[in-house]
């Protein structure tokens, strides 16, 4: 096990994980992962703060959600025994502003288009009935996450 930072007697389980991010230049950022077999990962603002080269946080939130809805659909899918030929999700994010005139995503719709044969329409159905409830970062999402946040003064 490895030691929490900034947490005495505190430990990483198996239920937790780790990322790093350093800034390249400008906005862009590297995220390494706590996985050897996982490649670096890009991050960038668009303009005018930088220079879109990359996707910024609220289109990796975007993709977190469509994934973890996606994958979340084909494990339903599987548990009812339901063959499907392939997955096409699209989301689109509403951005609006808050009291303060500050930018926050207000709103994202998921369009989850299965691939099946019409003999699995009834399996299709009750997985449709189910999926959302596994999916891990549409619920912690919709719930809200508690984030603490620690800045180093040096």
């Amino acid at each position: 096990m490895e030691h929490v930072p900034g947490e005495p007697g505190r430990e990483w389980g198996p239920e937790q994980f780790s990322i790093t991010m350093d800034q390249i230049q400008g906005f862009e950022f590297r995220v390494k992962f706590d996985k050897e077999q996982f490649q670096d990962l890009m991050m960038d603002e668009p303009p005018p703060v930088g220079g879109d080269t990359a996707p910024n946080a609220s289109r990796l939130l975007a993709a977190a959600v469509g994934n973890c809805l996606s994958a979340s659909f084909l494990f339903s899918a599987r548990k009812l025994r339901a063959e499907l030929r392939g997955i096409h999700t699209v989301v689109k994010v509403w951005y609006v502003r808050n009291e303060q005139g500050r930018l926050r995503i207000g709103r994202m719709t998921v369009d989850i288009d299965p691939q099946f044969d019409a003999a699995d329409a009834a399996k299709i159905e009750r997985c449709i009935g189910l999926f959302e409830d596994f999916c891990v970062v549409t619920q912690s999402v919709r719930k809200g996450i508690d984030v603490s946040v620690a800045v180093k003064s040096h």
